[in-house]
């Protein structure tokens, strides 16, 4: 009886899985940093927006033949629905990365396909639309906060409060990067999606 001269893995069938194997591991270890890196974004992000508070003191006129009265009024993340909404969404981002990271890791470790990949890079494009629209709520409060509005009548507060702008500032850009990574994420997603396909 005569053998087969087809090497094991050569025959086509076992070689191409072999190869889309291969080709999926840079794409993982890429994904899974990306997906580290934007959970310390939106972690720090959350933190730094979370904490930010400052206390100043400001002259306010009663009576003009009195001297104006010295009131401390405090600026917090909390009297802005803008911000309280980045804070959320960025903590909602950062756990959602915990546990996709999570998952990814399992999935890796035990080199299995667990059908987790198409609701990864749904829940992925959910997560970059959440966090641009935190984003831009957030920055819109404040430029406000910047420059106010003359047409309403709105006063700029961050000559006031400088040290509370900076700390948004900081925090939104730290976001926007986030944001930029979980596009990135999705990206590498729909190439490994396409990869798998074939």
């Amino acid at each position: 009886m005569e053998t087969s001269r087809v090497k094991p893995g050569l025959n086509g069938v076992e070689g191409q899985k072999e190869a889309t194997q291969a080709a999926g591991k840079p794409i993982g270890l890429v994904g899974e940093a990306l997906r580290a890196f934007a959970l310390a974004l939106t972690l720090v992000a959350a933190v730094v927006m979370g904490l930010d508070k400052q206390t100043t003191t400001i002259p306010f006129q009663v009576v003009p033949t009195l001297p104006p009265l010295q009131v401390a009024v405090t600026a917090k993340w909390t009297h802005s629905s803008a911000f309280k909404y980045f804070v959320v969404a960025n903590a909602l981002v950062c756990i959602y990365s915990a546990l996709s990271l999570l998952a990814s890791l399992l999935t890796s470790a035990r080199k299995k396909n667990l059908s987790l990949a198409v609701p990864i890079a749904i829940g992925d494009l959910v997560m970059v639309a959440v966090l641009f629209s935190s984003i831009g709520a957030s920055m819109d409060f404040g430029l406000l906060g910047m420059h106010g509005n003359s047409h309403l009548r709105w006063n700029k507060v961050c000559n006031v409060y400088g040290k509370f702008c900076e700390k948004v500032i900081v925090a939104v850009a730290l976001s926007s990067v986030g944001a930029l990574v979980f596009f990135g994420q999705v990206v590498l997603s729909i190439i490994s999606l396409h990869k798998r396909s074939q």
